[in-house]
């Protein structure tokens, strides 16, 4: 229903199209979609600017606010179609919401499709959308003519195994990404291995203060985490973790890309909180800053270096507590102490 929305808009460009379908998405419930400017620059629109301009020119208010130097506050952007008339929205949560946008995410970034067009990229969520599994399927008579022309980027890419004619069938790396796809079934466990109510148990047994931050992370809309992932991060046993000279020699290469990342990340971390009512997890945290593709030991080993400068501070070992450190905090009290003057 969203990409058919899309489709019907005044957009010709590859570029307002997907920035549309992406505040499309996070307004499908009431009209209007928070989106921050790290969300449009993870997009890589050939030129962000424009689109903005285009998705304007429909008569959606606030997204200009998108195009400042803040990377990280929220932009609400009203969407009147959906605000104004309440029938054309999406019957679906929060939790569904935000699994619609997280499939988005997960396609348009997907490895075959990474370094494709915008076009390209916009049509893999049309194919994937449309596509049952293991069954080919026809090209979707509602994707933009730019779209259209883009899919064999994407059978060169490998995103696309097979196209003939109109009718294609996914690569095998990507299938998981089918909007048609079933619901996995999941065998139960033999009885005798089967412990009952045990996260339950270990909530029981923690302070009101951890049950407070569980219930926080485990409840959220935004995330949308399942209960087997969140159990599984607070109830792991700490293990110390061990860093190569690999990774340490990653790092450097790492703060030479990245430069002086220290009150951006905790300005990601004070603006996730607000947002989230929790702190990021430290690949939220790397992945919402943009900082590539990382190994696990090296985001690690990242957060560990923020959190030994001061920029961040978290409450180990337990997960989601990141937020802004005594460095932070003391650079923004700095220039209120000097006004105060």
């Amino acid at each position: 229903m969203l990409l058919a929305y899309v489709s019907s808009l005044s957009l010709e460009d590859a570029d307002a199209q997907l920035l549309a379908l992406v505040v499309a998405i996070r307004a499908a419930r009431g009209g209007i979609g928070n989106i921050t400017g790290q969300d449009l620059r993870s997009l890589r629109l050939a030129d962000a600017e424009a689109a903005v301009t285009a998705v304007g020119a429909l008569g959606w208010q606030g997204q200009e606010r998108l195009l400042g130097d803040d990377l990280v506050t929220p932009v609400a952007v009203r969407v009147p179609d959906l605000a104004d008339r309440p029938e054309r929205r999406l019957p679906f949560g929060k939790v569904m919401r935000s699994r619609v946008s997280g499939w988005a995410s997960r396609t348009v970034s997907a490895k075959p499709v990474k370094k494709t067009s915008t076009a390209a990229r916009l049509a893999a969520l049309y194919l994937a959308a449309h596509w049952p599994v293991d069954e080919y399927a026809t090209l979707p008579r509602n994707m933009p003519e730019g779209c259209r022309a883009a899919v064999p980027e994407l059978l060169a890419k490998g995103f696309v195994l097979e196209l003939e004619s109109d009718r294609y069938l996914l690569g095998e790396s990507v299938r998981h990404l089918s909007g048609m796809r079933p619901l996995p079934v999941i065998a139960p466990r033999p009885l005798e291995e089967v412990r009952p109510q045990s996260w339950d148990e270990w909530k029981a047994g923690v302070s009101v203060a951890l049950r407070r931050h569980v219930a926080a992370v485990e409840g959220c809309p935004e995330c949308a985490l399942s209960t087997a992932r969140v159990s599984e991060a607070f109830m792991r046993k700490a293990v110390p973790a061990q860093f190569d000279e690999k990774v340490r020699a990653a790092c450097a290469a790492w703060e030479v890309r990245y430069p002086e990342q220290g009150p951006v990340a905790a300005e990601f971390a004070a603006a996730f909180r607000v947002a989230h009512g929790h702190g990021p997890s430290v690949k939220q945290l790397c992945k919402g800053l943009g900082w590539g593709k990382m190994s696990r030991d090296l985001r690690i080993f990242v957060v560990r270096r923020l959190i030994a400068d001061g920029w961040l501070t978290n409450t180990d070992p337990v997960p989601w507590t990141l937020r802004p450190g005594r460095a932070a905090q003391a650079a923004s009290a700095a220039p209120a102490a000097g006004r105060s003057r």
